[in-house]
C-alpha cells in the first residue's frame, strides 16, 4: 500500500481504529437519545482548540443523539456546497444492517441536514459484487459527485474507488471499512482497537462469572484476509487476552488468570459457514476446548451451532461477538454468549453526513468531528485523519438500557424467541 501524505490540518488524538459486521433486520428508531451518545469527543475540542471554519457547525462526536437534533445544523453549510454526494453499500447477505439500519439512518440524515434525495444524495448497494461497487464509483463521478461515501466490500475495490476518486478531485470517506490510500481520504466508524478490548475484556469476565476451570481458549477471527478491520479486532482481544497486540497469537500461550492457547484460526472474509467447519474440526482435535472468542455474533452462532449439536448445555464454554444482532441478544439470553459489541449505526451515520457535507462545501472539519486517525494494520507508516465512535459492551445486565433503548432490538421478536420468562427474568420490556 502507498504511504499516505495527509493533505489537511487538524488537531487529532492518535488512536487506532474499528468497524465491521451485522445487525438485526428492525425498523431504526426515530427518538430517544442513548447514553451512548454523550461518549467522551476530542481533548481538541474540550480544551480551547480553535474553532471550526466560519459556517462549519463545531460539532463533536458527542453532539449526535437517536433523533438526529443536530444534523439541521447542516443546512446552511448544505446550501454553500454543491454536487451530489454519492454512497455505496457493500451488501445485502453478509449483513442485515445495510439494508435495516445504515441506508435509512444515512436518508434520515442527509434529509434532515436538507439534502433532495436523488440530487443531492443517492444510496445504492453493490449486491456483494466488487465490479457492481466499482462501476457506481465511476457512475456517481460521472454523475457529478463531489464526495463518495463507500463502505468497501473489501481492501481491493477499495483502493480502486479510492484512485478513482483521487484522480476525479473527489473526497472519499471509507465508511465502516478503512481504505488506506490517497490523500483525500477519511475513515468514519467505531474503534476497532477498543471493539478488540471490549470483546476480550468482556470474555475474561464471562470466564469468571462461568466458573470456567483452566480455561484452554480457542479463538476464532473475523476475515483478516480482506478487511483490515478484523486485524484490529484480534489486536485488542488478543492484548487484552495475552497481552500480545498481535493479529494472531501463537498457540501455548499463556496468562495469569491461568488460560492456555490452544489455537486461533481466521475465518476467510468472514464467513460463517468456514468458521464452523474451522472449529468442528479444532473440537474434535481438541475436546478439551472449553472456552472461545468470537470477532463477532455470526461466527459466534457459527460456534455455538456445534457446541448445541453436541449438546454443551448453557454457560459452559463462553462466546463472544460484536453487532448486538438479534440473534447474538438471544444466544447471549439463553447463556451461550458472554456479551456482543454494541456499534449505534445511527451515530455513525449521523457522523459520516456531517463530514460529507464539511468536505462538499471544501471546509475544513472541526477537531471535535475528525478526531483521531486510522493506521493501516499491515503499516504502521500509513494513516488517515478518522472520526472514531465510541462502542460499548452488551450483555444481559445491560441489554435493556443499550439494545432495547435505542429500539436497535425488537422487544417482541427478541422475546418470542427466548421466551417471556427469560425476558422478564433480564428486565427487557
Amino acid at each position: 500500500m502507498d504511504t499516505r501524505k495527509l493533505a489537511i490540518s487538524i488537531f487529532s488524538v492518535a488512536v487506532i481504529v474499528t468497524g465491521c459486521s451485522g445487525s438485526s433486520a428492525t425498523t431504526p428508531p426515530a427518538t430517544a437519545t442513548t447514553a451512548l451518545a454523550t461518549a467522551t469527543g476530542t481533548a481538541a475540542a474540550s480544551s480551547g482548540a480553535p474553532s471550526a471554519s466560519a459556517g462549519v457547525p463545531n460539532v463533536t462526536i458527542s453532539s449526535f443523539d437517536a433523533a438526529m437534533t443536530v444534523m439541521p445544523q447542516f443546512k446552511a453549510l448544505h446550501d454553500a456546497g454543491a454536487g451530489m454526494v454519492g454512497v455505496i453499500l457493500p451488501d445485502a447477505t453478509t449483513s442485515g444492517r445495510y439494508i435495516s439500519y445504515d441506508a435509512p439512518y444515512l436518508k434520515q440524515a442527509f434529509l434532515a441536514a436538507g439534502y433532495t434525495e436523488g440530487t443531492d444524495f443517492k444510496i445504492d448497494n453493490a449486491q456483494g459484487v466488487d465490479a457492481t461497487q466499482l462501476s457506481l464509483a465511476q457512475a456517481d463521478i460521472t454523475a457529478g459527485a463531489k464526495v463518495l461515501l463507500v463502505d468497501p466490500l473489501d481492501a481491493t475495490v477499495g483502493k480502486q474507488i479510492q484512485t478513482i476518486a483521487e484522480t476525479a478531485g473527489v473526497a472519499f470517506i471509507s465508511y465502516d471499512r478503512a481504505t488506506f490510500q490517497g490523500t483525500k481520504t477519511y475513515y468514519v466508524s467505531f474503534d476497532n482497537v477498543q471493539v478488540g478490548k471490549l470483546i476480550g475484556d468482556g470474555f475474561k469476565q464471562c470466564v469468571t462469572d462461568w466458573n470456567i476451570a483452566s480455561p484452554k481458549v480457542f479463538e476464532l477471527d473475523g476475515g483478516q484476509d480482506t478487511d483490515p478491520n478484523a486485524i484490529d479486532f484480534a489486536k485488542g482481544y488478543n492484548n487484552s487476552i495475552w497481552g500480545q497486540a498481535v493479529a494472531q497469537v501463537a498457540a501455548g500461550a499463556t496468562n495469569t488468570a491461568g488460560m492456555t492457547l490452544i489455537g486461533e484460526q481466521l475465518a476467510p472474509g468472514w464467513d460463517n459457514g468456514k468458521g464452523g467447519t474451522i472449529f468442528t474440526q479444532q473440537f474434535t482435535a481438541h475436546p478439551t476446548i472449553n472456552a472461545t472468542v468470537e470477532a463477532n455474533d455470526g461466527l459466534a452462532n457459527a460456534v455455538i451451532t456445534v457446541l448445541k449439536s453436541k449438546a454443551v448445555p448453557p454457560k459452559t464454554i463462553p462466546t463472544t461477538g460484536q453487532d448486538a444482532t438479534l440473534q447474538g441478544m438471544e444466544n447471549v439470553l439463553q447463556g451461550y454468549q458472554c456479551g456482543s459489541v454494541y456499534k449505534p449505526i445511527y451515530l455513525e451515520a449521523q457522523a459520516a453526513v456531517a463530514l460529507a457535507t464539511i468536505l462538499r462545501a471544501g471546509q475544513t472539519p472541526p477537531a471535535g468531528l475528525l478526531n483521531g486517525q486510522t493506521t493501516d494494520p499491515t503499516n504502521a507508516s500509513v494513516s488517515e485523519p478518522a472520526v472514531l465512535l465510541v462502542p460499548v459492551w452488551v450483555n444481559a445486565a445491560n441489554m435493556q438500557a443499550t439494545v432495547i433503548k435505542d429500539k436497535f432490538i425488537v422487544v417482541a421478536d427478541l422475546c418470542a424467541a427466548v421466551g417471556a420468562a427469560v425476558c422478564t427474568t433480564a428486565g427487557i420490556s
